[in-house]
């Protein structure tokens, strides 16, 4: 009997595994192709001319050979100017400094020979006034003037900047004067400070050692506080010569006394008064009178 054809038997076949990398394609085109066609392209013909690479001809040899030894002249010409200024600048510097050295003990010297002068020629006006009868009238002109150094009972007003010089105490501007520090003292409140010290009946006044006479000025320059155009120094110290319990009051209940008060309370500025029993001024550079002279006799009617 005859069946119906079996169709042939179908032989299996293994599947192989899939690649591990096989969802990483965009990777694995970038690792087996590292270059871009075209750049690739550019390159095979840059090495088929002959111009990639370093330079073929013996003349472009030479080029870059006078080249690389141009560079390295000038870096070492540079180099070898730089280590002939050196000393050079170093020398001057050192010329300059001992000038400014010289200079100094110079004037110096000057200042002393100057204060020499001056001790002999007071020497010699009151020997002169002695022998007139007239010393004591010279020892008042000499303690009015400043010319004369004094000492007695007086106050003792020191004023300095604040500590923080940048911000005052409310943080505000100070004035219209334009200087931004607010917490720094000025000329014109020293000046407002010695003015109420004569007021409130001082009879000499100094400032960080300078004696003050009729013609002392006390001005600014920049920062700096100058009096008779000698630069000072904060703290501020002014001592005057007074009845002392009696000038401290006058001058604290004054109104250049109360400016003070506010400048403390306002803007962090540091004041502090005594009263001494007995303090010592220097005198001043003598004052030369070139125009005032002296009435010496009675007026016409």
């Amino acid at each position: 009997m005859c069946g119906m054809p079996q169709p042939p038997p179908v032989r299996s076949t293994s599947t192989l595994p899939p690649r591990p990398d096989a969802s990483m394609s965009l990777l694995t085109s970038v690792m087996d192709h590292s270059l871009d066609d075209g750049y690739a392209e550019a390159a095979a013909r840059k090495k088929a001319d002959g111009s990639g690479g370093m330079p073929k001809t013996l003349r472009a040899k030479l080029g870059l050979a006078a080249g690389l030894v141009l560079a390295a002249l000038v870096v070492t010409v540079g180099a070898a100017q730089a280590r002939v200024a050196a000393p050079v600048v170093a020398k001057e510097r050192e010329e300059l400094v001992d000038r400014i050295e010289g200079e100094t003990s110079a004037a110096d010297k000057l200042e002393k020979s100057v204060d020499e002068l001056r001790d002999d020629v007071d020497t010699r006006r009151r020997e002169a006034l002695a022998q007139s009868g007239d010393s004591d009238r010279s020892d008042l002109v000499g303690i009015l003037s400043g010319a004369a150094e004094v000492h007695g009972p007086g106050v003792k007003l020191m004023v300095n900047d604040a500590k923080d010089v940048g911000t005052g105490g409310d943080g505000q501007p100070r004035g219209t004067s334009g200087f931004s520090d607010t917490g720094r003292v000025r000329d014109r409140d020293m000046q407002r400070v010695v003015n109420g010290l004569w007021e409130s009946g001082a009879e000499a006044i100094s400032i960080n050692g300078q004696r003050l006479t009729a013609l002392s000025a006390i001005r600014a320059a920049g920062d700096a506080i100058l009096v008779d155009n000698r630069p000072l120094v904060p703290p501020y110290t002014v001592l005057a010569v007074g009845d002392g319990e009696r000038l401290s009051a006058a001058f604290q209940d004054s109104a250049d006394g109360l400016y003070l008060h506010a400048l403390q309370e306002s803007y962090g500025i540091r004041t502090a008064i005594s009263v001494a029993d007995d303090l010592e001024l220097p005198a001043a550079p003598s004052v030369i009178v070139r125009t005032a002279q002296p009435i010496t006799g009675k007026g016409t009617s």
